[in-house]
Order: structure tokens, then C-alpha cells, then sequence
């Protein structure tokens, strides 16, 4: 073949594969995510799936507690989405806020693929958090003075492709970030439609508020974005409906900073707020970094802001755990506990674990700061939530997960594919557990900034952490060791002023979730400053079946509770319904910061990617554990010195 005839062959080939390239480029992003025969090839996907492959618990109707001084707990959830977010409504989910309030008290309903959805037991208290970022949007669209432009927007969000979605993400990380509502129907219109919504949250949130009953707070997430699908989120929960006219968004507030400021200013007496910042592990370590998201260090009235308005962290929820990951300093196994992230291996880094990443790291930092500020701005309790975008708040029994984002993860084989970021490695979330003395909006909003407050990953254990330099040897045979450790310590949440010569005693105890796993055991978790390093040490201090604590490792021999993988039912006799103990740290120095929390863990159960499997007759995924542990994690004890 003559040169002429390779290079005109050369040229056919290349106009060949451009014109594929561009035809793949199209239909891969300009194809709606959902069309009307997608949608109906799902549902026939659900109704093929095999709901009967394993027990299910009966549904538990939900109790009442008569207001008790020595505190009742309460299982809620403060973050979850419903079809007001852009992110939820283009995949699928058109389950409204009045639903998802509901669905809260126990009523069942469909998710957008026909899956049915209901909790076990009904919560107690709910704040639905929408991106304050998106508010007026549906308003806008269904103005009929709306521009040219609003009118494109508004026909793209109704059927959203992936390059919708890409060019709006570009948008968002843009700083300071780029409101497209206000650029086509200018400020004051957008913010007319934003406060629109936001009057509308409070509203359904008062119409759903029974005291004694349960608690319905109003609040909306502050979703500033970072790159590559990192999170440095903020919720902002209200005590009452005397609430600031706008809900202050990304676009109003440029970090968390002008966020406090702007809240501070208008939320005034009666209204009182807090804002929690979630998914740690995906702020690729600005979660507890001395900056902000635009690289501005913190100053000691910035920390003073952060330690007032911030008592609390949502260190568990869909997207993984933050409490700890093996690396910098920590050890324990029990870091890999839904965590899919790795290390970090150089400074600025993304889609990986910074040190400044992860809760226990936070705490760590915090008891650093304090020597150096003379205050602990990091002092925070701990709560889990779901972050579901299903409308279906706190849904995190595995057996029923339908994913968290509607139809994009509406059927057990699309949550079981491997490649996306929103299937395999994430879970069905945690809870909030609030100790409070009655379920009133006033009652779970004080203990929320007392920090009696403690997170699970999604069952309902009942955990009591307290400490004290005084507590009697024999606290934990009492009749009421409740009332005694009130009287004579601090529960979670709490700081002992350190006292020369005295080693502190923690007492705790867990109770069993009845429609979950047995207990296992108890851990605590030990940070500490010494000779200007900060060290850490997590010890197991009560064991199930009477164990011993090998006295070399400082844990409980391994248990032999096992789970048939076949339908996943476990042995209920192995185990312990309740575990309790008194533990005194022997090794504590009366010199330095500290800071304790437990974790209560139970025996292990199927994880839902094995649920799913059974539903669709497919082993497990091979990469990814086909049982977990749950787990309960106290709120901390501080001991200031």
C-alpha cells in the first residue's frame, strides 16, 4: 500500500473514532438519568427481588415516656433530605417533607422505584435538613413572570443529565460560589423564592411538633462545595420556630465563619441555633484544620465562635464513619469499620484521609488548643445521622436499605455494582441518641448543647458513660446507679476539673437493641497530652459471658457468635442483653488534659450488601465484609487541668 493510501486510511480511522468518541460523549452525558422506560425497567427489577429471603422484625409501635429527672433517651435523626434538595429531586426521589415526617412517626411508603420503606420502630424526633443552597427553586419554576433562562433551567431540571449535573458541580466549586438562580431572575426575586421555602419548612416542622410525642426541629443544611465530591456541610438546627427570615446558604456565607455571624446576628432571643458539621472524612481535612475552606486561619475569636455555636459532630452517616482511621496514632481495628478511605500520603490531597480528618483526631487537637489558648474549642459530643436523600429519615436497619439516593440506588442490583461512589462503600447511616428529660423541643435542644448526646450506627443501644473523682467502689451494684452518678459525677458530655493525686472512675453501661444483635463488649477510648505529644490508648473494660481482659492486650478473647450467611439469622444466646462496669484509669496523671469515650459493641449481623445479595440470589461482594459490627459511641469526658 502506497504512503498516500496509509495516510488517507489513517485519517478514516480517526474521523471514525471521533465520531464515536462524540456519539458516546452524548449519550453518556446528555441522556436523561431517568427516562419514563428506565423508571419501568426498575420497577420490574423490584418486584423480581426476593423480600421473603430473610426474617424481618415486626414493626414495634412507638412508646411514650413520662418525663423522668434522671433523663430518658431518645433516637432521632438531624440530617436527611427530601425531594426540596436538587441532589435528591434529579435522581428520582419526589417524597415531600410532610411524607418524610411520616415516615418518622411510623408510617410505611414507596420509594421512587416501588421498594417499600418503613421503620421498625417509629423516631422521636426529626430535623428534616435540606441545601439551603436550592431553597426557591421549585418556586422560581413555577412562576409565571420566570425569565427565558429560568424557564431552560427549570425544563433540564425536570429531566437532569449528567452534564446538568457536571456543569452545575463546576458552578458550585467556584469561589466564592455562583448562584445561577440569582444571575437569571436577579437577588431579590431568588431570595423571595428561598425565604418561600424556608417559611414552608418551619411551618410543616410546627405542624408535625407534638410535644411529649415527638419533636419536629426546624433546620436546613449549609452546603458550601469542595472538590472531587468532598463535603465541609454544616446543619443548622433551631430550638423553635422563631427562626431568622432566610436561611443563610453557601452563597450567602462564604464559610463557616460568616455563617455564625450572619445566624448570631439575626437569630435573636427566642431564637436560639446550633450547627453540626458532618462527614468529616470527606472534608479532605478541613474538618478540624486552624483554617477555613478559603485557606484563612483561624483566630482565637474564630475558635471562640466555633466552641460556642458547634457543640456537636456528626461522626457517622451514610458515607462512612469518622470517628478514627489506622494511621496517626490510632491503632484499633475498629477504625475500619465502614471506612473505604485512605491515608493521605501528601499535604493537600483529596478523595483520601487527612490528620485533620477524622473525630478523634479532632478531640486530640482540641486538648492541644486548650494548652496553648486556655480553652478546648474541639470539646464536642457526637451524634450519627443517615444523610439519606430518600426521604426517609432514620432508616438504618441494613436489612432495609434502599440506598440514599431515590431512584439512582432504587433496586438491590443497582446498590451492588461496584465503580460509583454512592453504592458499595456507603451504608444505610446512624442515629442520634439524645438523654433528655422529656421530648420537647426545648428538653433534646439543652442536652444537644449539654453534649449528653451519643451516636450508633444505626441500632438502638442504650448507652450511660459517666465519670467522677468520687464515685463509690460499688456504683455499679446500686439499685439506682443513675441517680448516684448524677449526684456525684458528670455524664457524657461533661468536664472534671483534674484533682492532684486522684485517678477518675468511669461508670457505663449498654443495653441490648431487642430487634438487633447482643452486645459484645464495651471499649474506652483514652486521649491525653505528656510532655508535649498527644497519645491515645483504646482498651476493652467489660466483657459478654464473662470473658476475661487479657491483661497483655487489654481485650476481650474474640466471641464465637456466628451468622448464617444463608438467610442471616444469628444466635440470640450468644452475647449479653446488658453489659455495666465501673473502670478507674490507674495510669492517669494528674498533669495532663485527657479526654474518654466508649464504644459499645454488639455481636456481628449480616451488612446490607449481603441483604441485598440474598434479595437477588448472589453471593456477597468480595471486597467488601459480608458482616459488621454495630456500635454505640459516647459523647466524651473531658478532665481539664
Amino acid at each position: 500500500m502506497k504512503k498516500a493510501h496509509w495516510i488517507i486510511l489513517g485519517i478514516v480511522i480517526g474521523i471514525i473514532i471521533l465520531i464515536a468518541g462524540y456519539i458516546y460523549y452524548h449519550k453518556t452525558f446528555n441522556t436523561p438519568f431517568l427516562t419514563e422506560k428506565r423508571l419501568e425497567e426498575l420497577k420490574v427489577a423490584v418486584t423480581e427481588q426476593n423480600e421473603s429471603a430473610f426474617l424481618q422484625p415486626l414493626f414495634q409501635p412507638a412508646e411514650y415516656p413520662e418525663k423522668n429527672p434522671l433523663k430518658n433517651v431518645y433516637f432521632g435523626e438531624l440530617h436527611v433530605h427530601t425531594a426540596l434538595s436538587f441532589d435528591s429531586y434529579i435522581f428520582g426521589n419526589r417524597l415531600t417533607i410532610d411524607q418524610a415526617y411520616h415516615f418518622a412517626k411510623g408510617s410505611s411508603m414507596q420509594n421512587a422505584t416501588g421498594e417499600s420503606m418503613q421503620l421498625s420502630r417509629p423516631l422521636d424526633f426529626v430535623a428534616i435538613t435540606d441545601h439551603a443552597e436550592t431553597f426557591g427553586l421549585f418556586e422560581g419554576c413555577a412562576d409565571t413572570s420566570r425569565s427565558e433562562e429560568t424557564k431552560i433551567f427549570c425544563k433540564r431540571f425536570e429531566n437532569p443529565d449528567l452534564s446538568f449535573f457536571l456543569e452545575l458541580r463546576e458552578i458550585g466549586e467556584k469561589r466564592p460560589m455562583i448562584n445561577p438562580a440569582e444571575e437569571n431572575e436577579g437577588a431579590e426575586r431568588t431570595r423571595l423564592f428561598s425565604n418561600m421555602t424556608w417559611q414552608e419548612t418551619v411551618r410543616v416542622a410546627d405542624e408535625h411538633n407534638e410535644p411529649g410525642i415527638f419533636t419536629a426541629f426546624a433546620a436546613y443544611e449549609y452546603s458550601p462545595v469542595l472538590p472531587d465530591s468532598g463535603k465541609h456541610h454544616r446543619n443548622v438546627i433551631f430550638q423553635n420556630n422563631h427562626v431568622p427570615k432566610h436561611a443563610f446558604s453557601g452563597f450567602d456565607a462564604l464559610t463557616e465563619l460568616d455563617l455564625w455571624s450572619m445566624l448570631n446576628k439575626d437569630c435573636k432571643d427566642p431564637c436560639e441555633f446550633l450547627t453540626i458539621p458532618h462527614n468529616p472524612n470527606r472534608t479532605w481535612g478541613l474538618a478540624f484544620a486552624s483554617q477555613t475552606i478559603d485557606g484563612d486561619a483561624y483566630t482565637i475569636d474564630d475558635w471562640k465562635q466555633r466552641d460556642k455555636f458547634e457543640p456537636l459532630v456528626e461522626m457517622y452517616q451514610v458515607k462512612g464513619s469518622s470517628e478514627c482511621i489506622i494511621g496517626f496514632g490510632s491503632t484499633d481495628e475498629e477504625c475500619n469499620f465502614e471506612q473505604f478511605f485512605p491515608l493521605c500520603k501528601e499535604d493537600n490531597e483529596t478523595g483520601c484521609i487527612a490528620p485533620t480528618s477524622m473525630a478523634r483526631d479532632g478531640l486530640k487537637k482540641g486538648i492541644t488548643l486548650e494548652n496553648e489558648m486556655g480553652f478546648n474549642p474541639l470539646d464536642f459530643g457526637m451524634i450519627g445521622s443517615t444523610d439519606n436523600h430518600n426521604s426517609s429519615p432514620g432508616d438504618t436497619e441494613e436489612w432495609d436499605y434502599r440506598g440514599s439516593t431515590g431512584a439512582f440506588t432504587g433496586t438491590a442490583k443497582s446498590r451492588l455494582r461496584t465503580g460509583n461512589r454512592t453504592t458499595l462503600i456507603n451504608n444505610p447511616g446512624g442515629l442520634a441518641a439524645v438523654w433528655s428529660k422529656e421530648n420537647t423541643r426545648d428538653s433534646l435542644f439543652d442536652s444537644m448543647q449539654n453534649k449528653e448526646v451519643y451516636a450508633t450506627s444505626g441500632s438502638r443501644i442504650e448507652l450511660r458513660f459517666f465519670g467522677s473523682f468520687n464515685f463509690q467502689d460499688n456504683l455499679a451494684e446500686l439499685e439506682e446507679p443513675i441517680k448516684t452518678a448524677y449526684a456525684n459525677g458528670v455524664p457524657m458530655g461533661g468536664a472534671l476539673e483534674g484533682e492532684t493525686n486522684q485517678s477518675p472512675t468511669f461508670y457505663v453501661s449498654a443495653f441490648r437493641d431487642l430487634l438487633d444483635a447482643p452486645l459484645d463488649k464495651i471499649q474506652i477510648i483514652k486521649g491525653w497530652t505528656e510532655n508535649g505529644e498527644v497519645k491515645e490508648e483504646v482498651r476493652d473494660i467489660v466483657c459478654s459471658e464473662g470473658r476475661t481482659i487479657d491483661i497483655d492486650t487489654n481485650r476481650c478473647p474474640p466471641i464465637d457468635a456466628k451468622v448464617n450467611i444463608s438467610n442471616c439469622s444469628i444466635d440470640q444466646n450468644r452475647g449479653a442483653k446488658e453489659l455495666k462496669t465501673l473502670w478507674t484509669d490507674d495510669n492517669y496523671n494528674s498533669e495532663q488534659n485527657a479526654f474518654y469515650y466508649v464504644r459499645a459493641i454488639q455481636n456481628p449481623t449480616c451488612r446490607w450488601s449481603t441483604y441485598d445479595s440474598l434479595r437477588i440470589g448472589e453471593d456477597p461482594p468480595k471486597d467488601y465484609p459480608a458482616t459488621i459490627t454495630e456500635m454505640a459511641w459516647s459523647s466524651p469526658i473531658w478532665i481539664n487541668n
